[in-house]
């Protein structure tokens, strides 16, 4: 019973990762926040190694988020697989 739970749970997650992903103002926004690091990195100065480390942390923190929430999304439909097969085997 509580490997169902968990797993309603990490539906849940997975559809709401799922909307986000989808939002257009989420998506929008992440791009502009990539579009800035890429900016900052690009316009740092030679010397300056400090800038470029904070520019490449902050885009790969964005990069993080996307990923995470993709992955929430496939775990989700793995765990949708299974029990469409679950179901499918149970019928034959």
């Amino acid at each position: 019973m509580e490997e169902q739970q968990q797993e309603e749970q990490l539906c849940r997650m997975g559809d709401e990762a799922d909307v986000l992903l989808k939002t257009e103002a989420f998506n929008a926004t992440i791009n502009q926040l990539v579009d800035v690091s890429f900016q900052a990195f690009c316009n740092s100065k030679p010397e300056d190694k400090d800038a470029r480390e904070r520019s490449y942390a902050h885009y790969r923190a964005l990069v993080d988020i996307v990923s995470t929430l993709q992955q929430r999304v496939q775990v989700r439909d793995e765990i949708n697989a299974k029990v469409a097969a679950n179901d499918n085997s149970k019928e034959e």
